[in-house]
């Protein structure tokens, strides 16, 4: 089974009610299984645009896993946090398994 990705970027313009909604969104992502991969404030942009302040990626076990952490109970308490401290991009994007030749 393929991993998963979930990306957020984040233009944020509240930044206590970030800090807020990190506190709120730990615990979830601890029962969650979640890999947090990169939290970085400035990527750096080969082509094209990106936008926000900050993008987030963190991995899951599975797409399906992805979906049960965004809708978790302890994270949908957490979720309206981040949405009003932030104008947010939120996607899960399936790994990728190279096909095995026999």
């Amino acid at each position: 089974m393929a991993k998963a990705y979930v990306i957020v970027t984040e233009d944020v313009h509240d930044q206590v009610g970030m800090t807020a909604y990190e506190r709120a969104a730990g615990a979830s992502m601890m029962d969650g299984g979640v890999t947090v991969l990169s939290v970085d404030a400035n990527p750096e942009v080969l082509e094209g645009s990106w936008r926000g302040t900050r993008t987030v990626v963190m991995e899951f076990a599975s797409v399906q896993a992805a979906h049960a952490w965004y809708d978790s109970e302890s994270y949908r308490e957490a979720r309206p946090l981040r949405q009003a401290a932030a104008d947010c991009n939120v996607v899960i994007l399936s790994g990728f398994e190279v096909p095995q030749h026999d």
